[in-house]
């Protein structure tokens, strides 16, 4: 009834200036989310009429995963969905089920944490430097968690983590993390997708709300995840978080928004109109140093979005984030949404995912330069981005100076001092940089069977 009551006022009070430019071939919309912290943009756009503003009449509906929730834009009954960037990558070039799926928006930066229970966290202790007051020394290396795993085996007892889905930022972020500490994350083969050939530390998903629970049970010891579900951890008791992304990796991607490449050419002016709406969503969550946080942590924790505690999402959505209980530290920049123009769709953001799906066998050949460059080009659309953007300047809701116009979609190199393994990342030379990495597949080598050959 909220929903019909404020599309009844749209369409009675609001002619604006986009109703004006964009004439809408497809007015009601429904999209998808997993409910994490990062859908934001889409509850902000919702709750603060960005969409109706567009003329958008928009349902948003939870789903039960990430294989679920791309099936229903795939098949249409969803008209798009907050993503994790690697499904349209992985749906495009055919790995996992096939579709040509786009991004023309970014959704954050940032935003995931890992997370160990507690018994591992005490054995990892030991290994970790201190600081002065007694708080262990941040940002914490898996070599701290190496003799855990090779006590484990020892005892012959596989050690288990979680992360959400093959293809996502969690997996590769876990991945990296493991891989940087020396410990071997394991690799995939056209005829092994379990992800696990080879593997120090075996991973397998588990989807994001459930991750604490099967923490708590001993399935896994661990797990990579978004928001707040490794805070919820911390507020449970039965977990600690390690290392966030941000650490990790400064300023990496994560979600992006997705829809197929059809909808986009069927109906090119709600695209823009959907983006307007997403934009502007993103400059409020990020506006006046975060001022707005609060009331998005009021937003998404009702039920029908996160559906967590408001002080579980408030723990890292409002520049904090906990470690050990009682152990929280000043993170402004855990989640962001719009600052070091997040939200446009970068080449390179593209890129970095393929060359972990190249490192790790998802893709089990050597591609050139030219591929990933080609690829990323497929899917990633900042021509749409700024088209909206430039819009929403014309239309005085957003400044010219907070968009890149002049970026030819490649981020200038992310620096070795802003990776946790101090190897540099230039999306322009992908084979480069995944000759670089001490461990993953390199150029000419393959999976066949268990072995690497080539």
């Amino acid at each position: 009834m909220k929903k019909l009551l404020l599309g009844l006022a749209a369409t009675t009070a609001l002619v604006s200036p986009a109703l004006a430019e964009l004439e809408l071939e497809k007015d009601e919309l429904t999209f998808g989310f997993i409910k994490l912290t990062d859908m934001a943009p889409l509850a902000v756009a919702y709750e603060n009429g960005y969409f109706l503003d567009e003329g958008l009449f928009v349902t948003l509906e939870a789903q039960a995963n990430w294989k679920v929730l791309l099936d229903g834009v795939i098949d249409g009954q969803l008209d798009g969905a907050h993503m994790l960037a690697g499904q349209p990558l992985a749906a495009t070039i055919g790995y996992g089920t096939e579709a040509h799926i786009i991004t023309p928006f970014s959704m954050d930066l940032n935003g995931n944490g890992i997370t160990v229970s507690n018994e591992i966290w005490e054995e990892m202790k030991p290994n970790i430097p201190v600081m002065e007051d007694g708080r262990p020394q941040h940002p914490i290396s898996a070599e701290a968690l190496a003799p855990v795993v090779e006590k484990y085996r020892s005892e012959g007892k596989p050690f288990n983590m979680g992360m959400v889905f093959p293809v996502s930022t969690h997996n590769y972020e876990l991945r990296y993390w493991l891989a940087a500490g020396g410990l071997h994350p394991g690799y995939y083969s056209p005829d092994n997708v379990t992800g696990q050939i080879g593997a120090d530390v075996f991973l397998s998903v588990t989807p994001p709300p459930q991750m604490p629970a099967t923490l708590e049970a001993g399935t896994i010891y661990g797990y990579c995840v978004g928001e707040p579900w490794n805070q919820q951890a911390v507020f449970k008791g039965i977990g600690v978080p390690v290392i966030t992304d941000y650490e990790l990796w400064k300023n990496n991607p994560e979600k992006v928004f997705g829809i197929t490449a059809e909808f986009a050419e069927e109906y090119p002016n709600t695209t823009l109109a959907v983006t307007k709406a997403l934009i502007r969503a993103a400059m409020w969550l990020d506006e006046n140093d975060n001022a707005n946080r609060p009331e998005a942590v009021e937003i998404l924790s009702r039920p029908e979005y996160v559906g967590a505690d408001y002080d579980v999402i408030a723990n890292s959505m409002t520049g904090t984030f906990e470690y050990e209980k009682g152990d929280k530290r000043e993170v402004p920049d855990f989640n962001v949404f719009f600052r070091y123009n997040a939200t446009y769709p970068f080449y390179s953001d593209a890129v970095w995912y393929l060359t972990q799906m190249r490192r790790w066998g998802q893709i089990n050949e050597s591609k050139p330069d030219s591929w990933y460059d080609e690829v990323a080009k497929s899917i990633y659309k900042p021509e749409i981005y700024l088209e909206a953007a430039r819009l929403l300047v014309d239309e005085g809701l957003a400044n010219e100076a907070d968009f890149p116009w002049d970026s030819d979609g490649y981020k200038a190199p992310t620096p070795a001092e802003d990776i946790i393994d101090g190897i540099a990342y230039n999306g322009r030379t992908p084979n480069a940089y995944l000759e670089s990495l001490s461990i993953g597949l390199k150029d000419g080598q393959t999976i066949v069977g268990s072995d690497v050959q080539g």
